[in-house]
């Protein structure tokens, strides 16, 4: 995901320093040049060797060092980066950055660097909400630096409250987010549906369907990472929610209804990857309709049809793209809902297909407007949102 980018990890003097490890680590598997520079301080807290061995580069402390091929080092490094992240963040350097100070390796290189800058303060609570310490870092903010807001929790010093550094899943989703795509979807804003419903028969059980999001989600974080404003309402599922994306939760059909139709109009794109419950229980005077012991049926209506309700009233220079899973006559009964209900675009798989089923990694579909059908092949659901998502701003 990140080949050929390089980023530069700035480590300063903190005892989350040796955090940094498990980042260095998980973005070197991820295929990324990694330049790791520390302040002496940082020193006392995690080896340079560390990350020499992690990394496969030489871990740059002292800006005299004669030990390198013969270039200045400084100015290489920051030539090359594709992002910056200072993290931990020391009060002491972040005064620095913030006022232009460059008197070791790690100020003067970043000092130098013209490419995406991020910064994540950790230090003890007291000194992080220091009327100083945050004017130094709204001075970062107004010279583009992008801060990362630490955690609140339990610190080293014995203290509980703000000052936390992130832990690096964290920190690697802001770099990822950052640097892992163009950002060809920046200023459009994206709708996607994921998941299933959940209609009530009684207090203990409802009627669903298999749909596990898998779908939805990989489209929502694709979209994101290219830059997209996104916004996805999701039924109860079992993922953890794509960073740096609205989350809207709901469970029944009408409350989709209701969290979609509220904000279609404000949408360039609309995706409907949900897989909603169909029928929902008869009401009688208020009342469900209670089962007899010798009749095992349940009387149902019909939920709102939220994808055809879209298309009767979508505007326009509005795509609207749905999904169609089906076991027979895939594509006959696609096109059918393509033009019935007023899409712009139907991603169809069959039920039956190896690899396109509920709860796979990957899919099989076959992307249908009103003037092509794109079959493509097997791909993991991350590659298929790709694919879709270029399919509609093409």
């Amino acid at each position: 995901m990140l080949k050929n980018k390089c980023v530069v990890l700035g480590v300063t003097g903190s005892i989350a320093a040796y955090k940094i490890a498990s980042l260095a680590s998980a973005l070197k598997k991820l295929h990324c040049d990694v330049q790791v520079i520390m302040t002496q301080n940082a020193a006392q807290f995690i080896t340079p060797v560390t990350f020499e061995t992690l990394t496969g580069n030489k871990c740059l402390i002292d800006t005299f060092d004669r030990n390198f091929t013969f270039e200045v080092e400084h100015i290489s490094v920051a030539k090359k980066a594709d992002l910056v992240l200072i993290a931990p963040a020391s009060a002491n350097v972040i005064g620095k950055l913030a006022h232009g100070i460059a008197d070791d390796m790690l100020t003067t290189t970043v000092m130098a660097c013209k490419c995406p800058k991020l910064i994540s303060p950790a230090m003890n609570t007291a000194m992080f909400e220091n009327p100083i310490v945050q004017d130094n870092l709204s001075t970062l903010s107004r010279y583009g630096w992008e801060v990362i807001d630490p955690a609140c929790g339990y610190l080293a010093c014995g203290d509980t409250g703000a000052g936390k550094m992130p832990e690096p899943e964290v920190l690697l989703s802001y770099i990822i987010k950052e640097i892992a795509f163009e950002k060809d979807l920046s200023g459009k804003k994206i709708l996607v549906t994921a998941g299933p419903t959940q209609e009530a028969i009684d207090p203990v059980r409802c009627i669903t369907n298999h749909s596990t999001g898998k779908m939805g989600y990989a489209i929502a974080k694709a979209a994101m990472l290219r830059g997209a404003e996104v916004t996805l309402v999701s039924g109860p599922v079992n993922i953890a929610p794509p960073p740096f994306v609205k989350v809207v939760p709901v469970r029944s059909a009408e409350n989709m209804f209701q969290a979609v139709t509220s904000v279609a109009d404000q949408q360039d794109a609309i995706i409907k990857a949900a897989a909603v419950a169909d029928y929902t229980p008869v009401h009688v005077s208020g009342e469900k309709v209670k089962k007899k012991d010798d009749d095992m049926s349940i009387p149902l209506k019909r939920t709102k049809d939220i994808l055809k309700y879209l298309g009767e009233h979508k505007r326009d220079g509005q795509f609207l793209c749905g999904f169609s899973m089906e076991t027979e006559n895939m594509l006959e009964n696609s096109q059918t809902k393509l033009f019935k209900k007023n899409v712009d675009m139907i991603v169809a798989n069959n039920l039956k297909t190896a690899g396109a089923g509920f709860g796979t990694d990957t899919n099989v579909v076959t992307l249908i407007t009103r003037d092509a059908v794109q079959e493509l092949p097997m791909m993991s659901k991350d590659e298929v949102a790709h694919q879709i998502l270029d399919r509609i701003f093409m």
